[in-house]
C-alpha cells in the first residue's frame, strides 16, 4: 500500500485505537482512486480545500467516523460514516450528487494488529483482501472518477499516415512538390485504355502496337499532323488519327538490317 506509510506517520499522533488505523486505510484507498478529502463532519467548513491527508479532529468521534470526499475531476462528492458495532466497522458511502449508497461491513481485528499500532510495518495485515473489499464494495459500485489527464495507452494511439493509407475510399493526396508523379492513364476518360493503339506517336502507354524503330529504348513522340519533311504536307494526317509509318521518319534512326532485304535479281523469272 504505497503512500500509506507516510500517511500513518503523519497520522500517528492521533492513532489511538484499532479503528483508527483502519479509518487510515480505508481513506487511502479512496485517494488512490481519485478522490480526495474535504473535511469531517456532514457539511463544509470554511476554507475548505481538497487533500490526500486527514482533516483536523478526524478521530474525534471512535464510534462514528464521518468523512467527505471528491473526485479529482470535481464530478463526484462522496459522505463516508464508519460506525463501530462491537469489533465491526460498518462503512456507508453515499454519492451525494446520484444519491447512490454503497455498504461495506469490515471486521477490525481481520485487517489491524492492536498491539502494534506504533509500528506501520506489522499494524496492518490482508492489505490486499483490504483494498479488494474497498474496490469491489464502494468504488465499483458508485463509479471511479474519471482523470482529466488520462494518457491514451499505446495500443489506442494511430498513426495518420497509416490510417489514410489504409482506407481504401480516400481520394490520395496530391503529388508533393519536388517528386515525379508516375505516368498512370487518366481514370476519368474512359478512353484512356488503348491509347497508344489510337496514336502509336503521341507517347501514350497500354497499347498492343510496337515500334520496331525505337527497340525498347523511349524517345520523344512524332506528332504526324504537323507533317514530315519530304513525305507528307502538314495537314495530311488529321490530329489524333491513327498513323501507320511507311518508311523511316527521322536521319538518325536505325537503317534495316541487310539480312532483311530481298537478294539480287529475286524477281526475275529465269533465275
Amino acid at each position: 500500500m504505497a503512500g500509506l506509510e507516510p500517511l500513518y506517520a503523519w497520522a500517528r499522533a492521533a492513532v489511538s485505537r484499532p479503528q483508527d488505523a483502519l479509518i487510515c486505510g480505508v481513506h487511502w484507498e479512496l485517494v488512490r482512486h481519485g478522490y480526495r478529502c474535504l473535511g469531517a463532519g456532514d457539511q463544509p467548513g470554511p476554507d475548505e480545500r481538497k487533500s490526500e491527508l486527514l482533516p483536523a479532529g478526524w478521530e474525534a468521534n471512535k464510534e462514528v467516523y464521518t468523512l467527505r470526499y471528491k473526485s479529482t475531476d470535481d464530478t463526484r462528492e462522496l459522505l463516508l460514516k464508519a460506525i463501530m458495532v462491537e469489533d465491526s466497522m460498518i462503512l456507508n458511502v453515499m454519492d451525494r450528487s446520484s444519491q447512490k449508497v454503497a455498504d461495506v461491513t469490515l471486521s477490525v481485528a481481520d485487517y489491524i494488529n492492536p498491539e502494534h499500532l506504533d509500528d506501520f510495518h506489522k499494524v496492518y495485515k490482508n492489505t490486499e483482501e483490504l483494498r479488494t473489499r474497498i474496490a469491489s464494495g464502494i468504488i465499483a459500485p458508485l463509479g471511479a472518477p474519471a482523470e482529466k489527464a488520462r494518457k491514451e495507452p499505446e495500443a489506442e494511439k494511430k498513426d495518420p499516415d497509416l490510417s489514410r493509407d489504409s482506407d481504401p475510399l480516400r481520394v490520395p493526396p496530391r503529388q508533393p512538390a519536388g517528386t515525379r508523379a508516375p505516368s498512370w492513364p487518366s481514370p476519368v476518360s474512359p478512353f484512356a485504355v488503348g491509347g497508344e493503339d489510337l496514336d502509336p506517336f503521341g507517347g501514350r502507354s497500354g497499347g498492343m502496337i510496337v515500334d520496331p524503330l525505337r527497340s525498347g529504348f523511349p524517345q520523344r513522340g512524332i506528332d504526324p499532323s504537323s507533317g514530315i519533311p519530304g513525305r507528307l504536307p502538314p495537314g495530311a494526317v488529321p490530329p489524333g488519327a491513327r498513323f501507320d509509318p511507311f518508311g523511316p521518319l527521322g536521319a538518325g534512326r536505325a537503317r534495316p538490317d541487310p539480312d532483311h532485304l530481298p537478294p539480287p535479281g529475286y524477281d526475275d523469272m529465269f533465275m
